[in-house]
Formats: structure tokens, sequence, C-alpha cells
């Protein structure tokens, strides 16, 4: 398997190759030559896999460079009843109305990107021993993927952590997680902007390619492909545990702000997984509700960016939803260049044309959320169920049960708990949420994080000096 460029100028590369990368030389993100394609026999074959043993039959697809005894092993250590708090590693549970919840949130952070971070932490130290390389890893977070990667990487041979994160926005607690960290490999940076500020940052230091060759630069966001192929494996264990045979289809409905998770239900779809629809769940920020709603592709500035109770989703320029346009205009690289220089641009473009293909061909349709959807989501379902959802999984449940066709089996994915969001649930359910053993007081503890304005020099100069 052999990765490829989506603006089409990188000459092909192996699985791990792509993972210390980053973004392309030519500004693209990584995706596969073509995607494996997977059959009845397989699936029924894989049906009933333990969760780890499920990963190695997927992830052997893509990482063809990695000796299969060292991947396996790599798994094995990493989805554990003891990392995950579970046999299942993601259990679905189901609603009184028939609405599913795949659990995604049993990790050392308690969000869903755990679930392809701490297999990340695996591989990076894995294939710096065998190169006998150092990477340091400059990422931007908008809560979760930030405390995921720190996590993950924490103390870890070879690798140093500088991450990004927008200056207030995030809940508490989610700062909480990042800044309480000593671990002299891990470097936390607010950035007095928006998350697309620091996504923006990141960016412009991995198109420095003097500067990223000179400082070993990689990524953790989604940019980086092993996190997104590490998340196509709980669809298929999502898809699993909510059936009962391979004769039926479901339906994933998926909160998004930087289109990473759900672009790993697109390849897991594109695969061969039975699935019907790819619901595309947004806040008030919505410009990929506006895109699968009327094709047009809108990018908005910091200024219109709103700050929300749903932070996560506080995004208005989707990194992954470039891999997605890539399949959607045929895998032409020159034509996504072109569109990308539109959004770089700070314009935006129009696949209006397209839309057929996007829903019919690609199964995308969508919904939006705002606050008081979501305190109403969390009030109706504690209510219904004696279930707390997180803020940004209401927005997904919300939007589910809006869409949701007659017959249709949806399987909504948990984001996060809602320990990390306490304020609007005290707001929505006049109590605290329930908190995990072991984060009690976590906002108490002393936090260490630099401040910087919304300016990629500074940061690389941070970045040198801490290095030097």
């Amino acid at each position: 398997m052999k990765y490829i460029s989506t603006r089409g100028q990188m000459a092909p590369l192996e699985f791990s190759d792509t993972i210390l990368m980053g973004l392309a030389p030519d500004g693209g993100l990584a995706l596969p030559q073509s995607y494996p394609q997977i059959d009845r026999a397989t699936l029924d074959a894989w049906r009933g896999l333990s969760y780890a043993d499920l990963a190695f039959e997927i992830l052997s697809l893509f990482a063809t460079d990695i000796p299969p005894a060292d991947l396996k092993a790599m798994l094995d250590r990493t989805y554990t009843r003891e990392v995950f708090g579970t046999e299942a590693i993601t259990p679905v549970k189901t609603l009184h109305d028939g609405l599913k919840l795949l659990e995604l949130s049993n990790g050392p952070t308690l969000a869903f990107k755990d679930m392809a971070m701490q297999f990340l932490g695996q591989l990076f130290e894995y294939v710096l021993a065998k190169r006998g390389e150092t990477l340091n890893i400059l990422g931007a977070t908008s809560g979760d993927t930030g405390s995921a990667a720190e996590y993950a990487l924490r103390g870890k041979a070879g690798v140093n952590v500088f991450m990004l994160s927008p200056k207030g926005k995030m809940s508490s607690f989610q700062r909480a997680q990042m800044f309480s960290l000593t671990d002299a490999n891990i470097h936390n940076i607010a950035i007095d902007g928006m998350f697309d500020d620091c996504q923006d940052i990141v960016k412009a230091v991995q198109n420095d390619h003097a500067f990223k060759a000179a400082y070993k630069i990689g990524t953790v966001n989604s940019i980086n492909w092993a996190r997104v192929v590490a998340q196509v494996v709980y669809y298929f264990a999502g898809y699993f545990n909510a059936t009962g045979s391979n004769d039926e289809q479901v339906s994933f409905c998926v909160p998004s702000g930087n289109f990473g998770n759900v672009c790993a239900g697109h390849i897991a779809r594109q695969m061969g997984l039975p699935v019907a629809r790819l619901i595309v769940a947004t806040n008030e920020n919505d410009v990929l509700d506006e895109f699968f709603k009327t094709g047009v592709y809108r990018p908005r500035s910091t200024e219109q960016t709103f700050v929300t109770s749903s932070p996560s989703m506080d995004i208005s320029k989707a990194s992954n939803f470039e891999r997605f346009v890539f399949d959607l205009v045929g895998r032409d690289g020159a034509e996504v260049a072109r569109l990308w220089s539109e959004v770089d641009a700070g314009r935006g473009f129009d696949l209006s044309a397209r839309l057929d293909a996007v829903r019919s061909e690609f199964g995308f349709v969508s919904g939006a959320s705002n606050h008081a959807d979501r305190l109403a989501t969390i009030r109706q379902v504690d209510g219904e169920d004696g279930v707390v959802l997180d803020t940004h999984t209401a927005d997904g449940v919300k939007v589910a049960r809006e869409l949701r066709l007659t017959g249709e089996t949806v399987v909504c994915l948990e984001t996060a708990l809602p320990a990390k969001f306490a304020e609007t649930i005290r707001e929505a359910l006049n109590r605290e949420p329930p908190r995990p053993a072991g984060f009690e007081g976590i906002e108490d503890l002393p936090q260490r994080v630099v401040e910087f304005g919304a300016d990629a020099a500074a940061v690389k100069s941070y970045v040198a000096h801490a290095l030097a």
C-alpha cells in the first residue's frame, strides 16, 4: 500500500513515511492510492473478533511496511481493558427510541481522540526507534486532541510535543488536563485567537520546509494519516456491535468540526462497510452543514467563528474535508490544489454541481445544533434514559433524531464524557456530571503554559529555543 497527496505532487510513500511527515510537501494530505475492498466473506470473518484483533486485520491492509508481528504487538498493547476500562473497548448503548450510542470515551483523557492517539503513541516510538530518529510534534487542538496526544506521548522516547490551543476557549477541565502535565517533553502554548488560528500556525510551520527539516517537525492532528486510519476501526466495531448480521445497514451520525472523525467513516464506507448514510452534525459553526446542504464551502474568519458550549467543534476551516473533496472530484489533485488556493485566499468554492454525488454516491447529509438544542437534548436523554451526554454528543443526538428515516438504524458517535464540560451540564441538569475516579480536583493542580499572539514566527522561535 502506497500513499499519495490530495494535491497530486508527491511521489508515493510507505505508511511509516506518512506518519512522520505531517502535511505533504505540496501542502496536501496523505491518502492511500486506493482503498482496500472488504467483501461479505471478510466481514463474516471479522464479526466477533476482539477490538485489538479487528484493528490488526484492518490496519494490516494499510500499514504494509510494518512486520505483522510488530503491528500486532503494538495493537495488543494499545487496546486493553486496562487502557479503555472495558473488554469491548467501544461498547454500544441503545436509547429508548432505538438510537444507538457508540461509546468512544473510555480512554485516559475521556474523549474519542484516545482511540487513535493511544495507538499513535506506540507507532511513533516504534518507527523512531527503528530509524534512530527523533520527532517534534507541533499540533493544534480545540480541546480533546491536545490532551489525548499529550497523554499518549508523555515520556515517550524521541518525541517532544508542542501543543497549540485557543486561549480561554476550552473548558476548564480540558485546560487542566493539558496544562497540569509536568513531563519535560510536553509544551503547552495558548494562542490568542480561535482554533483555526492555531491550525493555520501549524500549517504555516509545516509549509516552511527548511524549518520543518531542521527541527524534525511532525503532527498528531488528523492531518496525520495514522490518526484517521486508526479511527476507521471503530466504525467496523460499531457496525458489528449495533447489528445482528452483515445483511443489515446502519447510518452513523458524527459530531464534526475538523472532519477527521467522519472522514474515517467515509473511508470505512468506501472500503465496503454496509453504511447507508453519514450524518454530519455541526454546532453554531455550521460551515460543513452549509456545504452538505448547498454544495458551497465557505470557510469563515476567526471573527466570524462562534465560541460555543461544544467548543471542540468551534472550527470554521475543516482540515480533513480536503480528503473527502479529493474523492468527490475524482481524485484530481490539480483540482484540489486549485480549490484550496481559493480557501487560502480567504474565499471558498462551489461544488453544488456535485451535490447529487455527495448524497447518492457518498451518502452524506447534515444538520446543525445550537446551545438551546444541546441543553434540551441533554435534559431529554437524562430524563428518558438516565444517560448524561456531553455537549458534542448532544449535538449529534439532536441531529440524528431530526434526520433519522423510518426503519433506519442510526449509530451516534459519542465524542467525550460529560465531566469535561461541567459548566454546561450544570446549566442543563442543575447538578454536577459524573466524574471518573482519578480526576477529582484536576482543575486545582498547578498549570504550565506559555501564551502568544496568532504569530507563526513567535511559535517557531519558541520551538527552536526549547530544542536548543
